[in-house]
């Protein structure tokens, strides 16, 4: 804390008055500020040998022999801006770990086991109440019987939502590859890219459920909310590389083609016109198939 303003956050008790040192996190602005000075105090190493979250921090080192160095960069930093590092939460020298509920490691990013150790613990149900949740798929005139392809069905869908695909980091100067599809009820996006053994390798995937008047949308203006809600998630990437949008048509020149653009439009044709995106038939490539069921198995929203 200032020592100017450490006086504005004083209380009061019934003995004695107190002022705080230190920004207390109870309050609403208290992790964004403390993000901002992070960010100010890291400024010039940050993505490059350097990941910050509020108080998470992760040095990271391509080459082995560079790690030393690394650490003493920040550890410089700290030691200038006074900051204090708890020794108990620290690991030094790890090829993967934690961060922010992902793993990170040398082959990509990937989901946290521990998270999905609920699903993979399921059991199978038991007893009539167990299976009521099954029993709406069957006709009401028909019991509903666990046998055995109820047991493979389950088992299948405990192994689809335990496994999700190996994320990459993105490599500059090679151009990304968004992928998008819409379906009458749910729009779905895949970001990838080309590795350095020219395989392409996801980055980012994301998917949602269509609301409100979003239902009325013809199939073009469903694929042009694709590309906007791609473009949202996805601003970061988006601003620092080239962009090959694959769909089965192009919504950026069904935007840009329009005469008079009024509502939604008008606001998608500002958007589109910041970015860096080039289109390519989907029929030339296989990936959007990914796309697709992506948006066939959308993330539900309120």
């Amino acid at each position: 804390m200032s020592p100017e303003d450490k006086e504005l956050t004083a209380f009061c008790t019934p003995k004695r008055i107190y002022c705080y040192k230190v920004i207390p996190f109870g309050l609403k602005n208290a992790g964004a500020t403390y993000q901002r000075a992070m960010q100010k105090i890291f400024g010039d190493m940050l993505h490059k040998n350097v990941e910050c979250y509020i108080d998470d921090l992760v040095i990271k080192s391509k080459r082995r022999e560079d790690h030393l160095k690394d650490l003493r960069m920040v550890f410089n930093r700290l030691r200038k801006y006074q900051l204090k590092m708890n020794p108990l939460k620290c690991a030094f020298g790890i090829t993967l770990g934690k961060f922010l509920g992902l793993i990170i490691k040398h082959q990509g990013i990937e989901v946290d086991h521990t998270k999905i150790k609920a699903i993979r613990d399921m059991a199978e149900p038991r007893n009539l109440r167990r299976c009521q949740p099954f029993s709406r798929l069957m006709k009401k005139d028909v019991p509903f019987v666990w046998d055995e392809a109820c047991h493979n069905a389950f088992k299948s869908i405990k192994k689809y939502l335990s496994s999700s695909p190996l994320l990459g980091a993105p490599i500059r100067g090679k151009s990304l590859i968004l992928y998008i599809a819409a379906q009458e009820r749910s729009i779905g996006a895949l970001l990838a890219q080309k590795n350095e053994s020219h395989k392409e390798q996801a980055l980012y995937y994301l998917s949602r459920s269509l609301t409100g008047p979003e239902l009325n949308y013809i199939p073009i203006e469903m694929t042009c909310l694709a590309l906007v809600f791609a473009i949202q998630k996805l601003r970061h990437y988006m601003q620092a590389f080239t962009v090959h949008l694959i769909a089965r048509v192009d919504p950026v020149s069904y935007v840009m083609s329009k005469p008079v653009l009024t509502g939604c439009l008008a606001k998608w044709t500002l958007l589109l016109n910041q970015y860096e995106i080039i289109y390519t038939p989907a029929k030339t490539v296989k990936g959007p198939a990914v796309a697709d069921f992506l948006a066939d198995h959308p993330i539900l929203i309120d």
